[in-house]
């Protein structure tokens, strides 16, 4: 979407709105690209790079005061857009390291690792994310600045670092030539011991991820 129907004529191009709404707008059609299958090979670090900067948007607004909204109940903004396209997209694009496991609170002792899917993650944000958009797209931009800012404390900030840290670990691991141990059958729906997770990668990743990239064992 272009500058010129996402946002007013008259707005300055440096207010903060503005810059947040942008920022967003460009995760919003970047993974929606990405999800499309159509440049696998450079999935990954794409996703990286987007994630990274959306991050930095949700750091501006974790930063700010408090942002109250004009209207003290928020209007309604109708259904959230369906996502499991999106989601399924993803899943099978990033198959091979779509699982990961996360520690969802770095600050509750003695929390053992649970397995978690980049997909999962990325369309969950999207969910926050566009229903942020839909106010901001009506003039609303108190109300979707404040659900921006409030969403990012409650979900879509520590979703988004998590899926951070999995990409970076994956790109990591094949720039170092470090390939990780696979690890048979580890799903979402099943329960997770005491053991540190590792990555479902190991030789699959090195075929299936940086091949494609254009890099080979030792580079």
């Amino acid at each position: 979407m272009s500058d010129a129907t996402l946002h007013s004529t008259t707005q300055d191009p440096d207010d903060f709105a503005v810059q947040i709404a942008d920022q967003i707008e460009s995760f919003l059609v970047a993974v929606t690209e990405v999800a499309k299958g159509d440049e696998p090979g450079s999935a990954v670090p794409f996703l990286l790079l987007e994630v990274s900067q959306l991050l930095l948007a949700g750091g501006r607004l974790g930063a700010h005061e408090d942002i109250v909204p004009d209207e003290r109940y928020e209007p309604d903004t109708g259904p959230d857009a369906d996502v499991d396209e999106l989601r399924e997209n993803l899943a099978r694009l990033l198959e091979p390291i779509d699982v990961y496991s996360e520690v969802f609170d770095p600050y509750e002792p003695r929390k053992a690792p649970v397995p978690a899917r980049i997909s999962d993650d990325l369309s969950d944000v999207i969910t926050d994310l566009r229903h942020g958009m839909a106010h901001y797209r009506v003039g609303r931009t108190s109300e979707a600045l404040w659900w921006w800012q409030f969403s990012y404390f409650s979900n879509w900030g520590s979703t988004a670092s998590a899926a951070l840290r999995a990409l970076h670990s994956i790109l990591a691991h094949i720039r170092l030539d470090q390939p990780l141990e696979e690890l048979d059958g580890l799903d979402t729906d099943q329960g997770v011991g005491d053991d540190t997770l590792e990555f479902e990668a190991g030789r699959v990743m090195q075929q299936e991820i940086a091949r494609p990239l254009g890099m080979r064992p030792g580079q």
